[in-house]
């Protein structure tokens, strides 16, 4: 237990935990993300689609199709059954996923499965962090959040470590046909994606013992049950008060929700805030690095293993980073990092695009793309969700995190479809080069549009936000 007045006492253990549980939503989010950039290499052999582009990006943006209809589809669910059943639906979807894709015999199977994967990510990227937002303490609530953003990077990494070991060293002169009658190319491939079903079976069966969220259940005129878990949550006053918040943040407020709420003009502002953010995260360019890490590094003059070792690199360095978001975004504020994270990728995307641009050795384009990676992961990349969490309204919170994942993940389905083609067009180096101009163009938007949010109330910022 820990004292944070003299009348409330936080019960930092149970909160920690509940949260935890939730968060392994987003360690399954990371994992299924990318584990497909390690197989990456062999399925294709196997599919016979190393010489058809169109084809590779939809392999690879796959995932990325499915978490559109699960945010939209996560939206409806959590307003009308609550957040713990739309976690409990996530992890049957990962399970699913990672069981049918490693049998897939045909391209169309794996898709489909890959699809029903992704259609978990966007049902747990957008009810995670406001399951965690909705059981934390005002004063933590940034930290809590952010580990959800601790989890979707240990998942990350997860992945990438698994695919270093699962897979044999390839030699560098190995031609397709090597490629795919080895055991890479028949079984490697399939083993990372098995090796999900252990995590999403622990999600599955522990989302059965989380409580449901006391701000759900007093929208659903389900007090009395809101006020017990809030009790569990912190003991004296710390239930009854925000209790009242909440009640007082849900007065005069029609219990029916649907999408024309999405569209009131006093609510526009913040959603436009939110929907800006959430393609920002994705259009920043760092996601490339994840999804096309095969292609970054190759062209930097790597080969497959160092590849897929330099990946691991990547993954490492964006969980420590991670660590030091949580440490700090209830310090420095959600406002203040976004502004670094912005401001810094738009100058390391610029340092970035020189070196391929002038063909720098490999291992000088490897320590760039590492210090892009420590901006995001202490940045863009937990304080984007955490922000996303607090900002809409008790009364469409649910529909309006729904519909800012659809666009963050429209987003991050357009970003790995396209890039083959800016690269085309203008070069790896002219690709980093546009997303500095995005960093540019999302820190004058933070800089005018974004208040700070952190050690408020999610009640305290909704007035805030909304003038009221």
């Amino acid at each position: 237990m820990q004292s944070s007045s003299p009348q409330i006492r936080l019960n930092i253990r149970y909160i920690f935990a509940i949260s935890m549980v939730a968060a392994l939503g987003g360690l399954l989010f990371g994992y299924d993300w990318v584990v497909i950039g390690g197989g990456k290499f062999f399925y294709e052999r196997y599919f016979g689609i190393t010489d058809l582009p169109g084809r590779q990006a939809w392999a690879m943006s796959s995932a990325l199709i499915g978490c559109i209809p699960g945010a939209m589809f996560a939206g409806y669910l959590s307003e009308r059954l609550g957040r713990k059943k739309s976690l409990f639906l996530s992890a049957l979807l990962f399970t699913l996923s990672a069981v049918g894709t490693g049998f897939a015999g045909e391209y169309a199977s794996f898709m489909t499965f890959r699809i029903i994967g992704g259609m978990g990510i966007g049902v747990a990227s957008c009810i995670s962090p406001i399951y965690i937002a909705e059981v934390s303490p005002k004063h933590m609530r940034g930290k809590f959040v952010s580990l959800n953003q601790l989890t979707i990077v240990t998942g990350i990494l997860l992945a990438q470590i698994i695919n270093y070991l699962i897979a044999e060293k390839v030699p560098e002169n190995a031609t397709n046909e090597q490629i795919l009658n080895s055991w890479n190319g028949q079984m490697g491939w399939r083993w990372m994606f098995w090796a999900e079903t252990i995590p999403a079976f622990m999600f599955f069966m522990l989302a059965f013992i989380i409580p449901e969220s006391p701000r759900w259940l007093t929208k659903m005129d389900r007090s009395q049950k809101a006020l017990r878990i809030l009790q569990k949550i912190g003991r004296g006053s710390y239930a009854d008060e925000v209790e009242k918040e909440i009640q007082f943040s849900l007065k005069n407020i029609a219990e029916k929700i649907d999408a024309k709420a999405l569209l009131n003009k006093d609510v526009r502002p913040v959603l436009i805030t939110g929907f800006v953010l959430a393609v920002f995260q994705q259009w920043c360019g760092i996601n490339i690095v994840f999804n096309y890490a095969e292609e970054v590094f190759t062209s930097a003059g790597f080969g497959i293993s160092s590849s897929l070792f330099n990946i691991v690199i990547t993954g490492t360095v964006n969980l420590i980073f991670t660590f030091i978001a949580i440490r700090t975004v209830d310090g420095w504020g959600r406002r203040k990092l976004m502004l670094f994270g912005s401001s810094g990728l738009a100058f390391t995307y610029i340092i970035l695009g020189i070196s391929y641009f002038i063909s720098s050795g490999g291992y000088v384009v490897l320590s760039v793309i590492v210090l892009a990676i420590a901006i995001y992961a202490m940045s863009l990349g937990p304080i984007t969700w955490v922000i996303l969490s607090e900002i809409f309204p008790n009364r469409i919170r649910g529909a309006a995190m729904a519909a800012a994942t659809s666009f963050l993940w429209i987003a991050s389905t357009l970003l790995v479809l396209f890039f083959p083609f800016i690269r085309k067009a203008v070069n790896i180096s002219g690709a980093f080069w546009i997303y500095s101009a995005i960093c540019i163009a999302g820190f004058i938007f933070i800089k005018s549009r974004l208040p700070e949010t952190k050690g408020k109330s999610l009640e305290e910022v909704e007035k805030e936000l909304l003038g009221k």
